[in-house]
């Protein structure tokens, strides 16, 4: 019997059948594929700056201030003007006896002479009107932990709506201008009405704001107070003009 020979034929419309249903298989597949591909949107990236850096040394040093009769609290450093206003002991040249306070208005600045070219450094704010400034040299005459505080009457003669309910004073405390010290400059043995002293607005500090007086933070003020000694020398330079605000 004859062997059939040659090769085994499919059936054209039995292979196109199954290449029908491969495709209708696979593309609800490939077009799911193409679908979430379309639809994704591009990532957006959003930049969140960093929390500002403050040193530990400088958040212990303005940390808040225990065993007073009033509160002392914390000082927000991210509101300082500048952080070279922040206390800290430097190079100064002087030939300033130590214990000797200089001020200079127009660097907004005070040091506590120390001796052997060193200076403990305060940022301060000043008077806003130079013809209320005292400049020279001085004695601090003596000095007061939470002092009351009295509007002089050339302030109550400016803003006697402000100041005139004042005029008796203010006793010391919270809400008290000088804050938690303060330091009286007399001159030829009178009060030159001239103090340095703390602040309920520590943001000033390194700007012109006061009605005169030097104002320091009140961690700062505290540490003043506790290296002067009554009769000690203090002296305020000229201010050089308006150029810095």
């Amino acid at each position: 019997m004859p062997r059939r020979t040659g090769v085994l034929k499919r059936s054209p419309k039995r292979c196109s059948g199954m290449h029908r249903r491969f495709f209708l298989l696979g593309a609800p597949l490939a077009l799911a594929a193409c679908a979430t591909t379309a639809e994704q949107p591009p990532a957006v990236m959003s930049y969140v700056p960093p929390e500002p850096t403050i040193d530990p040394t400088y958040l212990a040093m303005y940390a808040a201030v225990d065993g007073e009769p009033f509160p002392v609290p914390a000082i927000d450093l991210t509101r300082i003007v500048d952080p070279k206003f922040l206390r800290r002991e430097v190079d100064y040249a002087s030939d300033e006896a130590p214990g000797t306070v200089v001020v200079d208005p127009n660097e907004r600045f005070a040091w506590y002479v120390l001796g052997n070219g060193r200076a403990v450094r305060y940022g301060v704010g000043v008077g806003k009107v130079e013809a209320f400034n005292f400049q020279g040299d001085a004695t601090i005459a003596w000095k007061a932990k939470w002092p009351k505080w009295t509007p002089t009457p050339d302030m109550i003669a400016r803003d006697p709506q402000r100041y005139g309910p004042l005029r008796n004073g203010l006793p010391g405390g919270l809400g008290n201008p000088l804050g938690p010290r303060a330091l009286y400059l007399h001159r030829d043995g009178r009060d030159t009405l001239y103090r340095l002293h703390g602040t309920v607005e520590p943001w000033t500090i390194g700007t012109k704001v006061s009605s005169g007086c030097i104002r320091l933070l009140n961690q700062d003020i505290i540490d003043l107070y506790d290296r002067v000694r009554d009769g000690s020398k203090a002296i305020v330079l000229p201010i050089r003009g308006e150029g810095m605000t």
